[in-house]
């Protein structure tokens, strides 16, 4: 239950008199400790107040959780102890009004951009601490939060436009009607979309805007021409909202929403953005439009904009098309997210199975079927939405009060997951210990208490959205009666294939044909083939969506031809559609994935297997899967054989469960370094026992796996190789092996190494197991395969380059004896600790960066890695920092650079801006890369790339659309590279 109190009376006006609820503090000992050293700092008489304040009620609690659990707010409660008395003695929305208008005053009197952007930062500071304060006391409930944070948002758009336009009118580029509200007649406005549109801004959003102009009743003087004056009004004023300065920012800007917005400007002229919506604007689109809500600028002409575009957004019948698109999108995203699966830890509480997303959905589905013939339908807030439902009879009171309790549950916890370090996040964390910490913060004594509540939630919502599609409950497409097995000469097949987009219908329908025959081996039961021919037009639908569908139908048909005994696997395909479009998607979007399937179906196991969309497998239990695996091997190749097999099973696996989107791209790249960890261990042990048989051991011999790159970084894709180098010991005074064919020193672990690398990379009949790359040993491919413990540590102390210890923090013991893996360990954190010249360090690592360039290339978008502000720029400011902080700060050191950043923050060594902005795009990064290299094998081109493909990137990005997501990408990579040049170049 949440920590509660009765509430005070109401003529205690102060915040601080008016809390009645507070977090569960877990460590109070270390959370008081916190608080009173920092009270300790402060003069006497300020002390003195605060302690005052803090002694009776909630205010102490709130404060001591704050301390435990929100780095952010405790950052801004110590950043000014007389804002945090002021705040305490206020009454909130009284306070709030008169901050907002103070800024507004002093705003207009401003002189310069600079002191305009650093009072929009103090009235966002203030307000964001007050705001959480009211949230976690219980003194305003969710929707008063939301409402007083979209209130800053959008006072914030207004003062920055004003200031920009007051400055245009000052040049003469402007002839303003009204010299103190110049943005009047400008033809330029902003619509709020989103969150912000509807008035319920979450804690940490981004506020997404669309910028139109209407160059007929602008105010522009006569030589300005009004696309390229309104798009650079409306980057500079993206710029003071988002630019993060010594004061923080503002508001985080996305201006994505727009038509087309990887192929169009910021600002759009409104006969552009009516032509467009007309001729290509989609479902989401105008489900996006149900909330755009003019918030800057020429009020009047976009409002006029607005009722141009009701047409297009409410159409004048009941638009049950709306219903089938949805149908299509909710399938889409059943696959996406996987089965309907409700979890606690790492459960995403908007975009998750029983989220905010299910119940916004659930209500603007069916604004657009109705909202053109019954206007009372068209409103904005999601919660107002509900109500309208309800008296319009389209919903029952009962969903109504059920969802809308949901909805406030799930947005009260999705602002206090953001509250703890300011960022725009809706997963719960992923472990149990995290949630623990979350729970209480929430004000639950325990995670328990929390998860029961949250499931109840998530599974009322999950229950009224399904019900929502009771007319077709599998949630599929419709499909009109056609005789799949009449074959081409069939014109009423042949129409429907080519409808659906197969681009040879003529070989699609002889492929049906011969399915339905039941001539394949695995059709020999008559039960198999009435299963089959149940769902096959759901499979054809499904295959139709596919990247390349004519490819994914000859892809299903060996994956039938090939199938031995399929009557069990056909009869759960034909009882589950979703994993029928599980299927499909793997074989129309991933044909890599699609071709492993189809010659060795018994992959398919996997995906029956209930485990499937559980929690991965920690190293633990892929050991004893390995293990299992490995059993009854009764030679070499055979052992070698089923390696491959269950390397080749994981990869599967791993790689179904990212195009699912049911891990994150961090989880997979662990789980795939946990595979490849496990096979090298496993490997290692054999090849040392094989090759002990034939060439005996050397006294004292020891012999290490270390693991470089991607593999020592726990980042794996499906595509990775394997950067490892050999490390090896010995009794120098007993050089000599013992076995019949005696080697010596380091020939004897020169000969080991070569053996190893074979072992991974001989082909047998189920491929190779990894690609090996040893470069990053000790002079590279100059030097030897494998390395004596004394000379690795000599070069690494006297003969490495910046660059090699660049990737030494990356290095990771994956397979030795503790002993020998506490020695290495010990030569590796010495190397890396070393004390360094900083600007030398920065000066290396830039040059690096530079040869990278001249050697790769950083011009390609979508070269995720290379790109100008891509992933090298991120890992490379990881490893810069450590090298330069590790002799003083050696917490700061892990081999994962997101970790890295973590670290960095929190030893003060990064400020807390560049941190969300490189962590926030690595996490981009990941979650693209790992579909990238699934589903791609040379460099990704989005014009040759078919729909369903674009569709799962903007999905792991995120995006409503791909459109959107390029745009998104570019953004990002123009921040990375921002942070990277200021830090080491600047």
């Amino acid at each position: 239950m949440i920590s509660s109190a009765p509430g005070n009376a109401d003529g205690q006006s102060s915040l601080a008199a008016r809390f009645v609820a507070g977090p569960h503090v877990r460590a109070p000992a270390t959370a008081e400790q916190r608080l009173d050293d920092w009270l300790a700092e402060l003069a006497p008489p300020q002390a003195t107040g605060l302690k005052a304040l803090l002694a009776e009620g909630w205010a102490r609690t709130i404060l001591l959780g704050i301390a435990e659990c929100s780095p952010y707010l405790f950052d801004l409660v110590r950043a000014d102890a007389r804002r945090l008395e002021r705040l305490l003695r206020s009454e909130p929305q009284a306070h709030l009004a008169e901050l907002i208008a103070r800024t507004g005053r002093e705003v207009f009197a401003a002189a310069s951009e600079a002191e305009v952007m650093s009072l929009l930062r103090r009235l966002k500071s203030e307000a964001a601490l007050l705001i959480a304060l009211c949230d976690i006391g219980g003194v305003w409930p969710v929707m008063q939060v939301t409402a007083a944070l979209t209130d800053v948002a959008t006072a914030s758009v207004q003062m920055a436009l004003r200031h920009l336009f007051r400055q245009e009118a000052a040049r003469g580029r402007l002839s303003p009607e009204d010299a103190e509200q110049p943005e009047l007649g400008s033809g330029l406005f902003v619509l709020a979309m989103g969150k912000m549109g509807a008035g319920e801004l979450n804690y940490s959003s981004d506020i997404d805007l669309i910028v139109f102009f209407d160059p007929e009743t602008s105010t522009l003087a006569p030589d300005i021409e009004p696309q390229p004056f309104f798009v650079r009004v409306t980057q500079a004023l993206a710029r003071l909202l988002q630019q993060r300065t010594a004061d923080g920012y503002v508001f985080r800007v996305d201006l994505r929403l727009r038509p087309d917005p990887a192929s169009t400007q910021v600002a759009m002229s409104t006969e552009a953005a009516l032509h467009y919506y007309e001729r290509d604007g989609r479902t989401w689109e105008r489900a996006a439009m149900i909330k755009a809500r003019v918030c800057a600028g020429d009020i009047a002409a976009g409002e006029a904009m607005l009722a141009e575009l009701a047409p297009f957004v409410w159409r004048k019948h009941l638009d049950f098309q709306a219903l089938t698109d949805v149908h299509d999108m909710k399938r889409q995203m059943q696959v996406y997210r996987g089965h309907s699966e409700i979890a606690v830890e790492g459960h995403n509480v908007k975009v998750g199975r029983g989220g905010i997303r299910e119940i916004e959905f659930f209500a603007q589905t069916q604004q657009l079927i109705a909202g053109g013939r019954h206007p009372e339908l068209r409103v904005r807030p999601t919660l107002q939405a509900l109500d309208v439902l309800t008296t319009s009879k389209w919903i029952t009171e009962q969903a109504r009060d059920e969802l809308g309790v949901a909805y406030q549950f799930l947005r009260r916890v999705e602002h206090r997951l953001q509250m703890m370090a300011d960022e725009q996040i809706h997963s719960l964390p992923d472990d149990v210990e995290g949630m623990g910490r979350f729970a209480c913060f929430f004000g639950y004594e325990s995670r328990e208490c929390f998860a029961i509540d949250l499931l109840f939630h998530l599974n009322i919502v999950l229950g009224h959205y399904a019900r929502l599609f009771e007319g077709d409950p599998t949630g599929t497409v419709s499909l009109p009666p056609v005789n799949f097995g009449a074959g081409p000469d069939e014109p009423r097949l042949m129409e429907h294939l080519a409808a659906l987009g197969f681009r040879d219908p003529v070989t699609v329908a002889k492929i049906l044909q011969q399915w339905l025959a039941g001539e394949y081996r695995v059709f020999r039961a008559e039960t198999t083939r009435t299963a089959f021919a149940e769902f096959l037009p759901v499979l054809i639908d499904g295959l139709a969506h596919a990247d390349e569908p004519d490819r994914a139908v000859v892809a299903f048909d060996r994956f039938l031809q090939a199938l031995q005994r399929g009557g069990r696997l056909i009869t759960l395909l034909g009882q589950n559609r979703d994993l029928v479009s599980l299927v499909a998607l793997v074989l129309g979007a991933a044909p890599r994935l699609g071709d492993m399937l189809a010659r060795q179906p018994r992959l398919m196991d996997g995906l029956i297997d209930p485990r499937f969309f559980g929690a991965i497998p920690d190293q633990r239990e892929l050991s004893a899967r390995l293990a299992s695996t490995l059993r009854d091997a009764g030679t070499y190749e055979e052992f070698l054989d089923r390696l491959r097999m269950f390397g080749q099973e994981s990869l599967f696996l791993i790689g179904t469960r990212i195009l699912s989107g049911t891990i994150s791209a961090q989880q997979a790249g662990t789980a795939f370094a946990d595979v490849a960890e496990g096979i090298v261990h496993t490997v290692h042990g054999l090849v040392t026992d094989r090759f002990a048989a034939q060439h005996g051991r050397i006294k004292g011999q020891e012999t290490a796996i270390v693991a470089m790159g991607r593999l020592g970084a726990r980042e794996m894709t499906a595509s990775s190789d394997i950067d490892l180098i050999l490390l090896y010991d010995f009794d120098a005074d007993e050089p000599d092996s013992d076995g019949e064919r005696t080697l010596q020193g380091a020939h004897y672990f020169a000969r080991f190494t070569q053996r190893l690398i074979s072992a991974f990379t001989s082909r047998t009949n189920y491929g190779v197991l990894y690609d090996i790359d040893m470069r990053l040993r000790p002079s590279g491919r100059a030097g030897p395969l494998a390395s004596h413990i004394e000379s690795f540590a000599h070069y690494q102390e006297h003969e490495a380059w910046t660059w090699e210890h660049m990737a030494l923090t990356r290095a990771r013991v994956i397979s030795a004896s503790p002993a020998f893996r506490a020695r290495i360990e010990e030569i590796i954190q010495a190397a890396l600790r070393r004390a360094r010249d900083t600007s030398a360090i920065a000066r290396d690592v830039a040059d690096m960066r530079r040869a990278i360039a001249a050697e790769k290339g950083e011009a390609h978008l979508w070269d995720l890695k290379h790109a100008a502000g891509g992933m090298v720029d991120i890992d490379f400011v990881a490893q810069y920092l450590q090298l330069i902080h590790a002799a003083t700060k050696p917490e700061i050191l892990d081999v994962s650079s997101l970790q890295v950043l973590d670290n960095a923050e929190r030893l003060g060594v990064l400020p807390r801006a560049e941190v969300v902005i490189l962590r926030q795009a690595a996490r981009l990064y990941h979650d693209l890369t790992q579909i990238l290299r699934l589903c791609v094998s040379d460099r990704f081109k989005p014009d040759l790339a078919g729909d369903d493909l674009l569709r799962v990137m903007a999905r792991a990005g995120d995006a409503p659309d791909f459109s959107a997501l390029e745009a998104r990408l570019r953004e990002t990579q123009s921040e990375v590279r921002r942070v990277f040049t200021a830090l080491l170049e600047g």
